[in-house]
């Protein structure tokens, strides 16, 4: 009989309460994971080491009272340092500064929210803390009890282990991949064991091309470089490197570059206003990492912006790519959904720039309708090049229509 026929019957059998909540269930199962970029809000890159139940639970309230949840951002993830010790039959509990984590995920689903949480394959987090290895399955279903949503799985002192199987097998070179493949597969399928729709994020910026093996562990998604931190070089070194990693990406599957800086002080507004464009062109996660509780109305602006977020998330699922570089300057562009294109100009000099982009090369052969999409301006019907003017550091994020 076909499994259909089965579960038809099956249902038949039960009260009609019942039957629904089954159907329910079923239906849960089917819709895969990411089908846009996920977005939300990670603890790391503000509170480091020293987050607590209280900083989580007043970000929450403020995704919620800024109106982040309602643009989309909807995870709330406690990266490393959450965790304390095992007990004698190898649970993980939470230390002192979480004391109750099924009451903070019930807390974040009550607001609407989503709960992250935060490993390692290895014995040790990056923060020293008590790793996955040997407690995968435990975990997970630890994990699915405490209603988590998200795991972010960081290879930190798995390296070790890489390490020496490097140096034990000198002659295979895929060895120590192989082996990484391996621990982030198990992690995978314990989360899928749990029965609990679990996102699952890799984090080993970009050791042994994730964005090839990736999808074939359980993830929706993989770090394709090291660790951002709150400068210009940096977001722009690691943006402007991923031109390559479009054909990896789509519904369900995401390239990550890490997590945004916004707010966090280290750029200019401009220069964060760049950040966020090449990240939506780029269908990057959107996951914010500033105090939430004292944004300026410019983050608030940057972040918020619906126009920006809608190319992050249009359902083509495209990330963008390079259409040309010149020097210091570059054009990024990504088709999107209802036929129009978004596009990127860039420059990372330290004077203004005049950037030409020739329009039949995008599509648009008899012109274009152009919206700068920051300064919510439709700048009319173009044809032939269109140049947009680029201040120092800066970026212009147009979208271009028949």
């Amino acid at each position: 009989m076909h499994t259909a026929m089965r579960l038809r019957n099956v249902i038949v059998s039960l009260s009609s309460a019942a039957a629904a909540l089954l159907l329910s269930f079923s239906l849960v199962a089917q819709i895969p994971l990411a089908q846009t970029p996920p977005m939300g809000w990670n603890s790391w890159n503000h509170f480091a080491d020293k987050v607590t139940d209280a900083d989580v639970r007043a970000s929450a309230d403020q995704m919620v009272s800024t109106g982040m949840r309602d643009a989309g951002y909807v995870y709330v993830n406690v990266d490393d340092t959450w965790q304390g010790e095992r007990d004698s039959s190898g649970v993980i509990h939470s230390n002192g500064r979480f004391p109750n984590m099924k009451a903070l995920g019930d807390y974040l689903h009550s607001k609407g929210l989503k709960f992250g949480i935060y490993s390692s394959p290895g014995m040790k987090t990056c923060g020293g803390y008590a790793g996955s290895f040997g407690h995968e399955a435990q975990d997970a279903k630890t994990y699915a009890e405490w209603g988590v949503d998200f795991l972010k799985y960081d290879l930190c002192s798995f390296a070790d282990q890489m390490a020496a199987e490097r140096k034990a097998h000198p002659d295979d070179p895929q060895v120590a991949t192989q082996l990484m493949i391996t621990a982030y597969r198990k992690m995978g399928e314990a989360l899928r064991s749990t029965g609990r729709p679990i996102f699952y994020s890799l984090c080993q910026y970009g050791l042994g091309e994730p964005w090839k093996w990736g999808p074939s562990v359980g993830a929706q998604m993989w770090r394709t470089t090291d660790d951002i931190n709150d400068t210009w070089a940096r977001m722009a070194l690691i943006g402007l490197s991923q031109a390559d990693l479009a054909p990896y990406a789509g519904p369900g599957h995401w390239n990550d570059p890490d997590m945004l800086e916004v707010g966090n002080g280290g750029m200019k507004p401009e220069e964060y206003q760049g950040h966020m464009t090449l990240w939506a062109l780029l269908a990057a996660p959107l996951l914010a990492g500033n105090d939430l509780t004292k944004m300026s109305e410019s983050d608030k602006a940057i972040l918020l912006n619906r126009e920006v977020i809608a190319i992050d998330q249009d359902k083509l699922g495209k990330q963008a790519t390079r259409l040309y570089q010149q020097g210091d300057m570059s054009v990024w562009s990504k088709p999107l959904s209802n036929g129009s294109v978004a596009v990127g100009l860039f420059t990372s000099s330290w004077q203004s720039r005049d950037i030409p982009i020739d329009l039949a090369l995008l599509g648009f052969a008899h012109g274009a309708q152009v919206r700068d999409v920051w300064k919510g301006q439709e700048l009319g019907t173009k044809a032939g090049n269109f140049v947009g003017h680029v201040p120092s550091h800066g970026t212009m994020l147009l979208v271009l229509s028949r």
